[in-house]
């Protein structure tokens, strides 16, 4: 199924941490776990609209890896894999 998000909207897939220990090295649980805010780029909108109807580029671009903000975004299922979607608002910083 392919999913073109609208307007300022991107759909992204979060960047998995590996398995964390704490420093007694006792291994986390999963559900203890806090959200990575890493991920990639999956699909782009084409960018919103200004008050003149003209259409403004989105800065990040598929492939993009970024770090997004803790609790934003909607999280979707597609294909069975979790992905969210989230405006460009909510992207902190583009990775290099």
């Amino acid at each position: 199924m392919a999913v073109k998000p609208l307007a300022d909207r991107i759909l992204v897939k979060r960047v998995e941490q590996e398995e964390q220990k704490s420093g007694g090295g006792i291994i986390i649980p999963d559900t203890a776990k806090e959200k990575p805010q890493e991920a990639i780029v999956v699909e782009v909108g084409p960018g919103k609209l200004d008050e003149n109807g003209k259409r403004i580029p989105m800065e990040v671009k598929k492939g993009d890896r970024i770090l997004i903000s803790k609790y934003g975004g909607t999280e979707v299922k597609i294909n069975g894999e979790e992905h969210l979607i989230l405006r460009e608002d909510d992207v902190l910083a583009i990775l290099s």
